[in-house]
């Protein structure tokens, strides 16, 4: 069996829009700073005050969509989802990854600006097409959000 590629970590915004087709506004992972294939992965997204969904979430009172939040956690395993994939990186079309399911989603705090959320998933289940996983989100240790999520790989 071929193995996954080797990567140098952390990745960057650079890396990750070589792996992940979202673009401004909608890519919503930083940084990717831990990442064992087919196991685990962790990532980091910067909340800040000039994030354009703010301007209506809600004025005077920012705090970011929890749709946001999970698609964030969902875009961190699809970092490692693709990058688990044996000869992924080198084809011409990876394809889309599409988000399937959601499941046992959990909002525990709000997330305001200033704050830095980090991601943590772990594979529950592993393939070539579908990927299942357990999400965490969580700011300065506490834990803001939880989901299970499942997506396909195009």
């Amino acid at each position: 069996m071929e193995l996954p590629l080797k990567i140098d970590l952390p990745l960057n915004y650079e890396d990750i829009i070589k792996i992940l087709p979202h673009r401004y506004p909608f890519l919503l992972v930083d940084r990717v700073i831990e990442m064992e294939f087919n196991k685990r992965v962790v990532g980091i997204k910067n909340v800040t005050a000039n994030e354009p969904f703010f301007q209506g979430h809600f004025p005077g009172n920012p705090i970011m969509p929890g749709v946001l939040i999970i698609e964030a956690m969902a875009q961190v395993g699809g970092v490692l989802a693709r990058l688990s994939i044996p000869g992924v990186m080198e084809r011409k079309e990876m394809g889309e990854i599409f988000f399937m399911a959601m499941d046992k989603v959990k909002f525990r705090r709000p997330v305001v600006p200033g704050d830095q959320i980090r991601f943590e998933n772990h594979a529950l289940r592993t393939g070539s097409r579908i990927w299942k996983m357990a999400g965490k989100a969580l700011v300065e240790g506490e834990l803001v959000a939880e989901a299970n999520l499942v997506a396909a790989i195009g």
